[in-house]
């Protein structure tokens, strides 16, 4: 099952300048136990975030760079190619973005791990649109904002009908 895992503003906002636009603890945690021992599928500028790859994941890094090479990196040119070499080895696979990359592999997930953060935001990078008549809401666990989040935000699962 190809799953999309993000966080996104009430307008679908995901970051500006290479970089998120809040600072959620929980949701980290949450993104860390749901991708340990998975397949991570992302962009080349998604990957440069890091400042080393994550643990206990396989990054599969797209790009359109022929000679792009990263240490921790398995670089492929194509969605497609990403999710073939995912499959092979994972009955999970995880596209963690960047906005690009969502809105390739939309056609190609079956699940979205969707934290909506409760705010708009300026951003320059978004989450595609998916239409509620292809998605049903199947889970929505609400996140108060605390003393470790500036912001409420909620936990939707949403699965392809």
């Amino acid at each position: 099952m190809i799953t999309m895992i993000a966080a996104a503003g009430e307008n679908n906002e995901l970051g500006k300048d290479n970089d998120l636009l809040w600072h959620l603890p929980d949701d980290f945690k949450r993104f860390k136990e749901l991708t340990t021992g998975h397949y991570i599928i992302m962009g080349r500028k998604t990957f440069e975030t890091f400042p080393k790859p994550l643990p206990n994941r396989t990054h599969l890094v797209i790009t359109r760079n022929n000679k792009y090479e990263k240490e921790g990196a398995v670089v492929v040119h194509s969605v497609e190619e990403a999710i073939a070499i995912a499959k092979a080895d994972d009955d999970q696979p995880f596209i963690i973005g960047g906005g690009e990359i969502y809105e390739m592999a939309l056609t190609y997930a079956e699940k979205i791990e969707l934290t909506r953060v409760h705010g708009t935001f300026g951003a320059d990078t978004f989450f595609p649109e998916f239409s509620r008549e292809n998605w049903k809401l199947i889970e929505s666990v609400a996140h108060p904002k605390d003393e470790k989040h500036k912001y409420s935000f909620t936990y939707e699962t949403w699965v392809r009908k």
